[in-house]
């Protein structure tokens, strides 16, 4: 997910050479990761499908839906429209699974002591549902005779994702503002917040510029730029906060910095909203947001070069752990 919108923010802003070298090492990413999942799941089923029943993991999987909307956004955006078509045929499948898979775990099987409105993944549902918007406006025209229907059910979707979103944030800011919080739950995954917003932006700004034989959709739009102009007021509003939790947890309470593998889960966002910010600005014309989006950009470069030397470092240490036992 990370790389991926990196990529392609860089694709529409940036150096076209470094987009495409990122975009390869993506696909392959994506490719070896799938097939890892795929493999773990025929080697240890009762694994996966412990993970699927357990409430702190089932909304894990949404990063899957996430994670092939982007890459086919990717594709797409380099003419590989047909692959970006199946992608978003595969992830929109996943899609409807997880949803009723996820939502009647936390229905059925949550309780208060497993709940965990931070840590839960909730998000990525979120996430997942509004990729399936970005990349269904683009693909919707290639599907023919049911083009007004994949048109509708984007909007559909993209509803969905604000509804889920709005019920996340108030649970989120409940538990923010009125319990304890301790340093060590203060984690990368919580920029997650701002990355949901910017996608749904990201997301509301596709929906503007596509074409409609629908009279009634077409009369949602002024609805759907003021939504869209709120929420990426919203995530505009969040980076701020979560640099202040960063340096409260890092400076004020001390807690020395080590490599996550979350640390990914606040590139994605910054690469997210740097599009977001761009298609914004093009959707409504508005040519003083794109230095905002230039400058997110070069950000989210840099926290995805910071969050790859941390990998490189903590793999190489790991090996030699492992090499001297």
């Amino acid at each position: 997910m990370a790389t991926g919108i990196v990529s392609n923010a860089l694709f529409l802003q940036g150096p076209r050479r470094l987009s495409d070298l990122m975009f390869v090492a993506n696909a392959a990413a994506y490719v070896w990761l799938a097939g890892l999942t795929i493999v773990r799941a025929a080697r240890f089923p009762g694994v996966v499908w412990s993970d699927l029943l357990n409430p702190r993991l089932v909304f894990a999987f949404f990063s899957f839906v996430a994670a092939t909307d982007v890459l086919g956004e990717g594709g797409y955006l380099r003419g590989f429209t047909t692959t970006a078509l199946y992608l978003w045929l595969l992830a929109l499948f996943v899609w409807v699974v997880l949803i009723y898979v996820g939502f009647a775990v936390l229905t059925f099987l949550n309780t208060t002591r497993t709940a965990d409105v931070i840590h839960g993944g909730w998000l990525l549902a979120v996430v997942g549902t509004e990729s399936l918007v970005v990349l269904g406006a683009a693909v919707a025209p290639m599907t023919k005779g049911i083009g007004p229907t994949a048109i509708l059910l984007i909007h559909m979707l993209w509803g969905l994702g604000l509804t889920l979103y709005a019920i996340y944030m108030a649970q989120f800011t409940y538990r923010l503002f009125y319990f304890d919080i301790a340093p060590d739950e203060m984690t990368p995954v919580l920029w997650v917040v701002m990355g949901a917003a910017a996608i749904s932006t990201n997301a509301g700004s596709s929906l503007i510029v596509t074409g409609t034989s629908l009279h009634f959709l077409n009369a949602l739009v002024p609805f759907v730029d003021g939504i869209t102009l709120i929420v990426w007021t919203w995530a505009t509003f969040w980076a701020p906060l979560l640099l202040l939790i960063a340096i409260w947890k890092y400076v004020v309470r001390r807690v020395p910095p080590t490599y996550t593998t979350m640390l990914w889960s606040a590139v994605f966002p910054l690469g997210m909203y740097s599009v977001a910010t761009l298609r914004l600005s093009r959707a409504g014309d508005f040519a003083a947001l794109r230095p905002i989006a230039e400058v997110m950009l070069w950000i989210a470069v840099a926290g995805w070069v910071a969050a790859l030397v941390g990998l490189v470092v903590a793999s190489w240490r790991s090996y030699r752990t492992f090499a001297a036992s």
